[in-house]
């Protein structure tokens, strides 16, 4: 079983830059993908970015391309997204979830452990 908690979302101006953590106990992210999900009110929850802790893959939506990084420390089981030159339609709230194997999805369906979500908010 993997236990995931977020952190670091708050309000911030357009242009400004968060970034999320994601705390994993239970077990590591070794031999894991996790992945950060958002979803905005009234919108479907939708894929943001991936890691693949095996092999070091990352993958990102076009929407954050360029804008966003994933990364990882294995040493504190953490997955970070590093979110910079942030938009309002970057408001959601942030979703961090994991699966066993090394392959990223970016279909919510695939995913079997889920974090509680942190609030990004994004003002013009």
């Amino acid at each position: 079983q993997v236990q995931l908690v977020e952190s670091g979302g708050g309000l911030v101006q357009a242009g400004g830059s968060l970034r999320l953590s994601c705390a994993a106990s239970g077990r590591t992210f070794n031999y894991y993908t996790s992945v950060w999900f958002r979803q905005a009110a009234g919108q479907e929850r939708e894929f943001v970015a991936g890691l693949g802790w095996g092999d070091g893959s990352r993958q990102y939506a076009d929407s954050v391309k360029g804008r966003f990084t994933i990364s990882g420390d294995s040493a504190r089981s953490t997955m970070y997204l590093q979110m910079n030159d942030l938009r309002p339609e970057d408001t959601a709230v942030y979703y961090c979830a994991a699966r066993a194997g090394t392959t990223i999805f970016a279909s919510r369906a695939s995913y079997s452990y889920w974090g509680q979500g942190t609030q990004v908010t994004v003002s013009s």
